[in-house]
């Protein structure tokens, strides 16, 4: 089509440059990017366990994905009183969430907004639901940034004494008849590729898995249970299982992570 003369000419040509110029902003937007923001593993000060750029960035962000709604909007607050809870929008992943839905909640970060990503405790996307938004990031080509702070897993194998070099995380040991199967693999691991092996369990469960390991395994390997990590009531203690047996201990109810090895 051939455009008019004149004056209708430069009205022509003026919307049609309008018209590119939006139609290029919006075409191009530049995706926002992933923050994953390691949350308190205690009651202990932010400023005491987090870089500062964490609480810096943190008070920027206004669409997070969580694991557990409660947890983050305390967290966020306990980082920066001045932030205003209610004019953030909040998306809940955690193992109940279905795997279809979690690629819709990267709809803020590819329309230019940044997304932060906190779990219940510790580290986000390491023996997290926030693994699954990661893997969804990646494939859309959205940039992910893993912040500092304090992880459980880490914190404990380096309090504990055992290898570093080679270490597993199981997570939850099973539970009834497979858990004594669970017992004799780990010793496998143990011994013939000395690799340390970490779980956790149900806090309530915690002074009943460690007469368990007392009682199933043999008596010269080592346990690390570590409980309370960053916090006022800190305690990593390593001792053989024989040890175990007779310590005075209660780790119920309190938070705590399990280290297996043998020297």
């Amino acid at each position: 089509m051939t455009a008019p003369e004149g004056r209708d000419s430069v009205i022509y040509l003026n919307k049609r440059f309008h018209y590119c110029r939006f139609f290029t902003t919006f075409a191009f937007v530049k995706p926002g990017k992933i923050y994953l923001f390691p949350s308190l593993l205690s009651d202990s000060t932010p400023s005491d366990v987090l870089p500062e750029r964490n609480l810096r960035l943190i008070s920027t962000i206004k669409y997070f994905v969580v694991e557990e709604l409660r947890t983050a909007r305390r967290f966020l607050k306990t980082c920066d009183r001045s932030i205003v809870i209610d004019d953030l929008d909040f998306t809940v992943l955690n193992e109940h969430t279905l795997a279809g839905e979690v690629e819709s909640m990267l709809a803020p970060a590819l329309e230019g907004h940044d997304i932060g990503v906190i779990s219940e405790a510790g580290c986000p996307a390491v023996a997290d639901p926030g693994a699954d938004l990661v893997a969804a990031a990646q494939r859309k080509g959205v940039e992910v940034v893993p912040l500092v702070g304090p992880s459980s897993i880490l914190l404990s194998l380096m309090g504990s004494g055992f290898n570093g070099q080679s270490f597993a995380f199981l997570g939850y040991l099973p539970i009834g008849a497979k858990r004594g199967a669970a017992l004799r693999q780990m010793e496998r691991d143990i011994r013939s590729r000395r690799q340390t092996q970490i779980f956790i369990e149900t806090p309530y469960r915690n002074n009943r898995l460690i007469g368990e390991l007392a009682s199933s395994l043999p008596g010269e390997m080592l346990l690390c249970v570590a409980s309370d990590i960053t916090g006022a009531s800190q305690s990593i203690r390593t001792m053989p299982l024989k040890k175990w047996r007779e310590a005075q201990y209660n780790y119920d109810k309190r938070p705590a992570i399990f280290l297996l090895y043998s020297d």
